[in-house]
């Protein structure tokens, strides 16, 4: 752990605030391992009044990156990309350390934040505007887009630094300067990859306050930000609870806000099914991350028919599931997050009792010398009904509700009759079904597939969903048009001044 935390210039305290200088004299705050309740390092917060001077000292960096030609901003992302790729193992196991994620799905998270950079490198040069036939004789109308301003990141544990790159790496190259919250359970990696990106621009010549840091409270340091008139967008991933505060809150100052909250993602698994592809989605859907990703597959709407079979499957596939140190090799499951965490788990399982339901297996703590210290349980699988209200609520653990249906139709009904619309997919091969599943009738999600789970979006692809979800869109597709701000412009070449929709004035 120390060379570890010595490669990555983290030391055993560090400050949390960075806008081209480093700085934080506020609490203490402990990173604590969820692998065994130990701490990993610290970090001196930032104050309120420290907060200020960042802020003020990223809007001056945006307002000499703006007119930086785009194309050369590309050109640092692309060795942000390859510094990132440089330490991807480092920095893959210091998300496992601190997040408690298994050592193939830290070294993933980072690979997306190489892979978001080498999308956004291309997009430097496809900031396209539009050319508009204007109905006005000599005049010629086109559109363009311009950076932004300051952008603030609110980053939630789960994903410790990918979020981070979809926001930043994109907004970069739209010209904007960023302001990076990140959650107080994972200070570390925001540390670790704003020390890299600091490097990064020294050795181009640019300002490194254009990938700014705050650590600090969401009560003091978060309600500034999003309060904060000069930050025009503020990017958000966290519950829904915490998404309608930011929103009311930038909405109330016209702010502008991208929105990435909570899933409660379901698979409906059809007759007509491949069943031994479904049980491998299902797994890794319910169980990667110990179901903590806003896209971790939460319900299973399966046809009554082959319902047994999948649900005996599926227990039979769930013992198999190594649970320990996510470290070692051949752990499939590590820890969540925190004792709290926990604590949330057992208190749905007890209302899903209360409700009618019926856990068919998993549910309990793991104690012992093999779990010591840390924060691990055994995934779940549990017989729901979809309108219990526990199977309403996005619980943050590797908890699968199974819920039955007759007909398509219903299934469908089932699958959107929750507050929630981020991730959906369906299993079957019959063309029919997955077409009507894809259609306007069917997924009322952000994210639709077939015959895919519902985790693991690739960066091409906008992300994001509907209803509580936020609606907000990150990554890849046109999503960068939410980092720029749109103008239409208007050019009369001609020596006569004609008026829109044929008005005459003054004749």
């Amino acid at each position: 752990m120390r060379d570890l935390l010595k490669r990555l210039d983290i030391e055993s305290t560090n400050p949390g605030g960075f806008c081209g200088a480093w700085l934080g004299s506020g609490e203490r705050l402990d990173s604590v391992s969820p692998i065994d309740g130990k701490t990993v390092a610290s970090v001196t917060q930032v104050t309120v009044e420290e907060y200020q001077r960042i802020v003020a000292r990223t809007q001056e960096a945006f307002l000499a990156w703006r007119s930086v030609p785009a194309p050369v901003r590309g050109e640092t992302v692309r060795r942000l990309g390859n510094a990132l790729r440089e330490r991807k193992d480092d920095l893959g196991a210091l998300v496992t350390w601190e997040m408690g994620k298994i050592r193939a799905e830290g070294q993933g998270e980072v690979q997306e934040m190489i892979d978001i950079c080498d999308f956004a490198v291309g997009l430097s040069r496809q900031l396209y505007g539009l050319t508009i036939a204007s109905e006005r004789p000599g005049h010629r109308m086109f559109e363009q887009w311009h950076p932004l301003g300051v952008v603030g990141i609110i980053s939630a544990f789960n994903f410790p630094v990918a979020v981070w790159s979809w926001n930043a790496a994109l907004a970069a190259v739209c010209g904007d300067a960023c302001l990076w919250k990140p959650s107080s359970q994972t200070p570390l990696c925001a540390i670790a990859c704003t020390k890299i990106a600091e490097r990064v621009c020294r050795t181009c010549g640019v300002d490194p306050a254009i990938f700014s840091l705050v650590i600090g409270r969401g009560g003091t340091v978060g309600e500034q930000l999003i309060r904060d008139r000069r930050i025009p967008l503020v990017s958000a991933t966290g519950s829904c609870a915490v998404g309608r505060h930011v929103g009311a809150v930038v909405g109330e100052r016209l702010g502008r806000t991208i929105l990435e909250l909570g899933g409660n993602n379901a698979i409906i698994v059809t007759p007509e099914a491949d069943l031994n592809l479904a049980v491998r989605a299902i797994l890794f859907g319910a169980v990667g991350t110990a179901g903590q990703r806003c896209t971790s597959t939460r319900r299973i709407i399966v046809q009554d028919s082959v319902r047994d079979e999948l649900v005996n499957r599926l227990t039979a596939a769930y013992k198999q599931v190594a649970i320990g140190n996510p470290l070692e090799p051949g752990t499939l499951m590590g820890p969540l997050i925190d004792t709290a965490a926990v604590e949330t788990m057992m208190a749905a399982l007890d209302t899903l009792k209360r409700e009618g339901g019926e856990v068919l297996c998993g549910g309990q703590r793991l104690e012992g010398s093999k779990h010591a210290g840390g924060c691990y349980v055994t995934p779940c699988i549990a017989s729901a009904r979809n309108e219990f209200r526990i199977v309403q609520e996005e619980t943050f653990a590797p908890i699968l509700y199974i819920i039955g249906y007759k007909t398509l139709d219903e299934a469908i009904a089932l699958h959107n009759a929750v507050p929630q619309g981020l991730s959906s997919a369906i299993f079957t091969r019959n063309l029919l079904e997955a077409e009507r599943f894809l259609s306007a009738c069917g997924s009322d999600c952000g994210i639709a597939n077939v015959n895919i789970g519902t985790s693991g979006a690739e960066i091409g692809g906008a992300f994001g969903g509907e209803k509580e979800t936020g609606g907000g869109r990150e990554s890849g597709s046109d999503s960068w048009k939410a980092y720029m701000r749109r103008q239409t412009n208007t050019i009369n070449y001609s020596t006569e001044l004609p008026l829109a929709q044929g008005i005459r004035f003054g004749d």
